[in-house]
């Protein structure tokens, strides 16, 4: 049903709150992924040099790769630890408390000394900062995903896929904040940079939370979390969702292909990008230039999949980005900036942005409301660990062993892409479903005619 012009025009309570919740999960996700890519971009470019000197060349950026993975395999942690109180204490101020320290990692991580200055105790106190990092935003997606599904359940239940969408904005907008503010520090003369201009995104990261928190504060508890905390008290969450493991399973495969074409799409390629001769700020315009394509794409993909399914729109993308990996490679080391933009635009911006948009929607719809911050955030965080944790780690590694071209980089591409094909193939579908069920999704019959 379309809505009235009078309900446009005068909207009602519930549908008032779900706009401020929207708007809270995209600038709160933005800040979020802001502070985190902004890591994975100043690492690819001097963090090698500047926290592991010693090593040569190659096994400088593996080192500083191997501190971004810390951050990724910090994130489950968060996942559980935010997950068990968000179920239990409420969305909105683990929202509030994730998004603090992260600002605050971030911001620490600009202060910090290099190796020059206090030896092996700075990339210890960079991986303890990164760590930090990685349980907040191991917390965040979680919170900032559920409000807005939540809100969306009660105001326009048939259009959560799409109001989902606007948190997954985060990310490119998160990227596209970050490759912009480190394009400018990059101009800088190369001296500049790596004394004191790398800092400055960091910084710049304590204004963007301020921001953050002044419009998450202004929004309501989700009422589905409300209702449900009127329900008996059940067993800790994250053992309900050990009991019933299909949902977590489920959720961590579905979002590795995303995850791993995000990851080196956007942080390694822009290492293996300048290696092979572009300049920075042409590697970092492709990624802004992609990141600009899938603010486009991803609501578009979050939309769709609310009226044809969230299984035949990832399924889709991860068949794209299988189908698009070896010739975004093969542009890659053509040389040539424009081939690489459209490299980029294409992997990142269109394939890896149709898999990413029904997700959040796709994986709160696996668990009930009393497990579903745990679940969801379990499952999410563990994808993220295995497709983008791990993804430039031993791309890095294949790269320093073998050589050559992009083969390794487009054959990781291909396999986690792969993996997400295969685990929605298995799925039933969920777009349907109601929220509004506090037991596991996973003990819910499917509905008759569900393709499984």
């Amino acid at each position: 049903m379309q809505p009235s012009r009078t309900s446009l025009r005068h909207p009602s309570p519930d549908t008032r709150q779900l706009r401020r919740v929207a708007l809270s999960g995209l600038v709160g996700t933005a800040v979020e992924f802001y502070d985190f890519l902004v890591y994975g971009t100043v690492a690819a470019l001097v963090f090698g040099d500047l926290f592991f000197p010693e090593a040569d060349p190659a096994v400088g950026t593996i080192a500083a790769f191997g501190t971004f993975a810390a951050g990724y395999a910090a994130r489950p942690l968060g996942g559980i630890v935010f997950g068990h109180f968000g179920d239990r204490v409420g969305r909105k101020s683990m929202m509030l408390l994730t998004m603090a320290l992260m600002g605050c990692g971030s911001f620490l991580i600009g202060l910090l000394p290099t190796y020059e200055a206090i030896g092996v105790w700075a990339p210890v106190l960079l991986i303890a900062l990164r760590v930090v990092q990685g349980v907040a935003i191991g917390g965040e997606w979680g919170g900032a995903t559920l409000m807005v599904v939540e809100h969306a359940e009660r105001a326009q239940g048939d259009r959560r896929g799409l109001w989902s969408g606007f948190t997954q904005l985060g990310a490119p907008l998160g990227s596209v904040l970050s490759a912009g503010v480190v394009t400018l520090v990059s101009a800088l003369p190369d001296d500049d940079f790596r004394a004191w201009g790398w800092r400055v995104p960091f910084l710049l990261s304590i204004v963007l939370l301020a921001v953050g928190l002044f419009v998450r504060l202004k929004v309501a508890e989700s009422p589905l979390f409300t209702q449900a905390r009127q329900e008996p008290a059940r067993k800790a969450p994250l053992l309900e969702v050990v009991r019933r493991p299909k949902p977590v399973l489920l959720a961590a495969c579905v979002g590795i292909g995303a995850f791993t074409a995000q990851s080196l799409l956007t942080g390694f390629m822009i290492s293996y990008a300048v290696d092979r001769g572009y300049s920075r700020p042409q590697v970092l315009t492709a990624v802004t230039v992609a990141s600009c394509v899938a603010l486009a794409v991803l609501p578009a993909s979050s939309a769709l999949s609310d009226r044809v399914g969230r299984r035949p729109v990832v399924l889709a993308g991860a068949v794209a980005c299988a189908a698009l990996a070896f010739p975004v490679l093969a542009l890659v080391d053509s040389g040539s900036p424009g081939l690489l933009i459209l490299a980029l635009a294409l992997g990142h911006g269109l394939a890896q942005s149709t898999m990413y948009g029904p997700l959040g929607a796709l994986l709160t719809e696996l668990f009930g409301t009393a497990v579903r911050y745990t679940g969801a955030s379990l499952g999410y965080q563990a994808a993220t660990l295995i497709g983008a944790g791990f993804s430039p780690l031993i791309a890095s590694g294949l790269l320093a062993s073998y050589g050559g071209g992009g083969t390794p980089v487009a054959l990781l591409l291909c396999a986690g892409a792969a993996v997400t094909a295969l685990t929605v193939w298995r799925m039933r579908e969920t777009h349907t479903d109601p929220l509004d069920s506090p037991a596991p999704r996973a003990t819910a019959p499917a509905p008759e005619g569900t393709p499984r």
